[in-house]
């Protein structure tokens, strides 16, 4: 009895070793690997930043996949490759508003507005304010804006701008009409095109 179970375990082993490993086609490790590494590429140095007065104003070029893969999810990663051939006409901007000394920027000692309708602005009226000029000198206006409200956590007022419709080659520049802040017209440059960053 026993001679017959330790056959009974080598031949669970080699049948055990012979199985090759079935591929986990769930395995997505490497994609989230690269969703938390995306960040890391370099794109947040791709920053400009204008100070008028006290106020800065930042904009940041947002890679299409790193917003995509922040958007859908991790537990989406799979489609990301079909969602970036869908839209990659599309441009994404993080655009900050800063104080120097960290002061609430929808006062209305900045705006001129009453609290509630400086977030209203904010929410509902800047994207009227910005539009981008292609290296073709095609000007294309905001499609869409995403404000993300922070209820006076953060020391900074942040929007997520949205543009359709341009050339994944295509060098643009950011142009700013502030009436709320009442700063003039600031402009951003993005020197470079987006490489498009292998998911």
């Amino acid at each position: 009895m026993k001679g017959y179970s330790v056959v009974i375990f080598i031949l669970f082993l080699s049948l055990l070793a012979s199985c090759k490993k079935e591929e986990n086609p769930n395995n997505d490790s490497e994609i989230r690997d690269r969703y938390f590494n995306l960040e890391k590429i370099g794109w947040k140095s791709r920053s400009y930043t204008q100070v008028v007065d006290d106020i800065g104003f930042t904009a940041i070029e947002v890679p299409i996949q790193y917003f995509l893969l922040k958007s859908q999810g991790i537990e989406n990663l799979s489609h990301v490759d079909s969602l970036y051939e869908a839209n990659k006409r599309e441009r994404v901007i993080e655009f900050i508003f800063q104080q120097d000394e960290e002061k609430d920027l929808l006062n209305q000692d900045f705006t001129g507005l009453d609290y509630t309708n400086s977030v209203k602005y904010m929410s509902f009226g800047l994207d009227k304010d910005f539009y981008v000029v292609t290296s073709k000198k095609d000007t294309i206006l905001c499609s869409g804006i995403n404000y993300e409200r922070n209820y006076k956590i953060a020391p900074f007022q942040k929007v997520l701008l949205f543009f359709s419709g341009i050339d994944p080659n295509d060098k643009i520049q950011l142009i700013y009409n502030d009436y709320l802040f009442k700063k003039g017209t600031l402009k951003f440059k993005f020197k470079d095109p987006f490489t498009p960053v292998a998911l």
